[in-house]
């Protein structure tokens, strides 16, 4: 089956993106679906909520898996992304918005820290 123009458009996007591009995406994923996710508790829809929590901690465990330990920071994002994780999975099991709201922020520093590495990097 072919693919529409938009779909072909977003592929070609995802394939030309640097790697700080793409780690700016996976946050701003994570924090959409965080966010979603506040709002799905708040409405007593657990089953959207779980999804919407999976999605993020699928997008950590990913982060997680594509560090390199080589670097000290690695060791602490890995403890970082443990945490968040932990949080999510709190979250759904309790069904309670505090664990999640209570990291949100935190990653949202996180990616904004990596947009001003990004833009570091590019200069140089």
């Amino acid at each position: 089956m072919a693919n529409s123009p938009y779909e072909q458009y977003q592929k070609q996007s995802v394939m030309t993106m640097t790697q700080g591009e793409m780690l700016t995406k996976l946050y701003e994923e994570i924090i959409k679906q965080l966010s979603g996710a506040v709002l799905f508790i708040d409405s007593k829809d657990f089953s959207k909520a779980n999804q919407a929590l999976q999605k993020a901690q699928k997008i950590f465990n990913h982060l997680k898996a594509t560090l390199d330990h080589k670097y000290r920071i690695s060791q602490n994002l890995d403890s970082l992304y443990d945490f968040f994780i932990q949080q999510i999975i709190l979250a759904n099991i309790r069904k309670e918005v505090k664990p999640v709201q209570d990291i949100i922020p935190m990653v949202e520093e996180l990616r904004d820290t990596f947009v001003q590495a990004d833009r570091i990097a590019r200069k140089q």
